[in-house]
């Protein structure tokens, strides 16, 4: 479809055509096809999109509010606060990964396979504390409070026990609480 608008387009254009080699030209002239292509169907998905809003009423935000939120960089929590998606989508990582490798440890007595869960929870971790340690916009969040809590209480216990030791029960449920907390928060 696309070739058929580029070409009528070209019978149009004869001078821009006749400035340039055949291939740019047509190069171009694609591009510029695609261009009113795409926006055509922006212009028509935004009148159904409207329409269907009109239709919903007050109780939703409809399509166009869900296009919103695609480019919005900020996401509603559970709890109702507005957090960086970012943010949201590290600390749920973290979340993940440390349940995981907890709760690996006890199903698994292979030791390798534990490895890879941890180390994947070490990777996540890494990657969150490095990203938003110490950013003034999640800082005093309740999740945030609660991972921070959760690493460091993993992180006392593997600096006096060693990285090799095994983490006990006691432990264990507390992080365990507080990734539900920090969960609960997200």
């Amino acid at each position: 479809m696309l070739l058929v608008v580029a070409d009528a387009e070209a019978s149009n254009c004869g001078q821009q055509a006749a400035a340039y080699p055949a291939g740019r030209a047509r190069l171009l002239l694609t591009r510029r096809a695609t261009a009113l292509y795409l926006l055509a169907g922006a212009a028509a998905t935004a009148g159904r999109a409207r329409a269907a809003e009109e239709v919903e009423g007050a109780g939703g935000e409809g399509v166009v509010g869900a296009i919103k939120s695609l480019f919005d960089p900020n996401e509603e929590t559970k709890a109702g606060k507005v957090l960086p998606k970012a943010y949201l989508k590290a600390a749920r990582e973290v979340v993940r990964t440390l349940r995981e490798s907890l709760e690996e440890k006890d199903a698994a007595g292979d030791s390798a396979k534990f490895r890879r869960g941890a180390d994947s929870a070490k990777v996540s971790i890494r990657e969150f504390l490095g990203g938003w340690r110490g950013q003034q916009s999640v800082a005093k969040e309740e999740s945030y409070v609660a991972l921070e809590k959760a690493i460091r209480s993993l992180a006392e216990f593997y600096s006096k026990a060693g990285p090799f030791a095994s983490l006990p029960g006691d432990v264990k449920n507390k992080i365990l609480d507080d990734l539900n907390a920090a969960e609960a928060y997200l």
